[in-house]
């Protein structure tokens, strides 16, 4: 096995301000499949060094939903816990002897970090002891990379870059310098991030260059896009990973949803299991047009993950997402009726919920001009029917129909309606199977009483 600094090591790097974006499932599973693609280490750094975003219970957040999606890491830190080994001050310090950042007294909320060379810091050449560290930005220099997504070199003019706070007044680094010391510290190799974070790359290409760092790959996904227009956002859509799994997403299928948003393969293939896109795993497969979140095709690949799963499995996913509302063994009669009609486990309570709760108030409106006799012939047949089995069940609803010369569709119509109290249902017939002759004929009868 190659040792540490010959491995691809990735990193996903999430702050805990919130629930997981599906933009950061993104780069989480990208970083996960570069990594593993080679045999190498993924990651696990949560950047919590500002406080005052940092939202309770993120954290293991985040660790959970890793975990469900099977992004294992193989290393985990916390930056708040790295802060008392002193590697960032000692860094910081480093570029201030250096002659490369300074120290600032400013209140932060009048500093005036712009992006001309005429507004840069006014402490930067008062040679202080003390305050936040800022770094030096050149004048009159050109910086640049290659990103490994966007397969181009990206470049700056270091005239529109701002002196920018490296480690704070209260000895907690900023995100400039604590990605950069721990990139380097834990020799990554290569860098997924967001577009969004493309402006802050010089200033990393900077202190990687002051500090004497290797440079590591870096590269920025494309921006994911709202249906509507725009980048896909916490504020427009619902677009947190929880909130889709509450949904009745199944992780299996949000995750094969999200290896093709900003990744494709050599062929037209579109169902993967996590093994076997880390195994077709590409870097030359990054797209370089920003992906649109379409949610008829993330119903579509759920559907598909849901008919894929067996009757067994199937029924304890839905017995565990309504947390045990349902009757298991009810559940157990009824996927087979309901794997082909459902997109989300969600989904499961409108079409099925009949099967648990009569329906009250039917709309008299749904019911054909002649419901009267096709149910009261339908109470006078199944009354009759000891061996309660759909054969049975056909055979004498059929030969009810033809006695009585009924239209076949509208019979059936009512007889839908009167049991479940909607118009699409699984198939009626099996649903009277399952519901057993007792209740069915009671909810036969109710309609009856209610003269409808």
């Amino acid at each position: 096995m190659p040792n540490k600094k010959d491995r691809i090591r990735t990193r996903f790097a999430p702050s805990p301000t919130g629930d997981l974006h599906i933009g950061g499932l993104r780069t989480a599973l990208y970083s996960y499949a570069l990594a593993k693609h080679g045999d190498g280490d993924f990651i696990l750094r949560i950047e919590d060094t500002d406080k005052k975003r940092a939202v309770k219970g993120s954290i293991e957040d985040i660790k959970n939903m890793l975990k469900l999606f099977g992004l294992n890491w193989d290393e985990y830190y916390v930056q708040s816990e790295r802060v008392k080994t002193g590697i960032y001050k000692k860094a910081a310090e480093k570029l201030v002897k250096n002659g490369y950042a300074f120290c600032c007294n400013c209140d932060p909320k009048n500093a005036k970090e712009g992006y001309s060379k005429e507004l840069r810091d006014p402490c930067r050449e008062k040679g202080l002891d003390d305050g936040a560290i800022k770094l030096k930005i050149p004048e009159n220099e050109k910086i640049s990379f290659v990103d490994f997504v966007l397969s181009k070199k990206v470049e700056w003019d270091t005239n529109v870059l701002a002196d920018t706070t490296l480690l704070k007044s209260d000895g907690f680094p900023t995100y400039h310098l604590a990605v950069v010391v721990d990139d380097n510290n834990m020799d990554i190799t290569h860098a997924l991030r967001g577009h969004d974070w493309m402006p802050s790359t010089p200033i990393h290409l900077l202190v990687y260059k002051y500090l004497e760092y290797k440079v590591p790959e870096i590269g920025h996904l494309t921006d994911i896009l709202d249906p509507e227009g725009g980048k896909l956002s916490k504020r427009k859509s619902s677009v947190s990973v929880s909130g889709m799994i509450e949904e009745g997403y199944l992780p299996d299928a949000l995750l094969n949803f999200v290896m093709l948003l900003g990744w494709a393969p050599k062929d037209d293939r579109e169902l993967y299991t996590l093994d076997e896109f880390v195994k077709t795993f590409n870097i030359n497969g990054f797209q370089k047009s920003n992906p649109v979140f379409n949610r008829d095709k993330l119903d579509w690949f759920n559907g598909e993950y849901i008919r894929k799963t067996n009757n067994s499995e199937l029924k304890t996913k839905i017995y565990e997402f309504f947390e045990g509302k349902y009757d298991a063994e009810t559940i157990g009669k009824v996927v087979p009726l309901m794997k082909d009609r459902v997109k989300t486990l969600g989904e499961f309570e409108g079409l099925a919920g009949f099967f648990f709760e009569r329906p009250e108030n039917i709309d008299k409106k749904l019911f054909t001009d002649n419901v009267n006799n096709h149910i009261n012939k339908t109470v006078e047949v199944l009354k009759s029917v000891d061996d309660w089995k759909l054969d049975t069940i056909n055979d004498v609803l059929m030969k009810t129909i033809e006695k009585n010369s009924f239209k076949t569709g509208k019979f059936f119509m009512d007889l839908r309606i009167t049991i479940t109290g909607n118009k699409f249902t699984p198939p009626i017939n099996e649903s009277i199977e399952i519901l057993g002759k007792k209740e069915t004929l009671s909810r036969i009868k109710k309609l009856l009483t209610n003269n409808y």
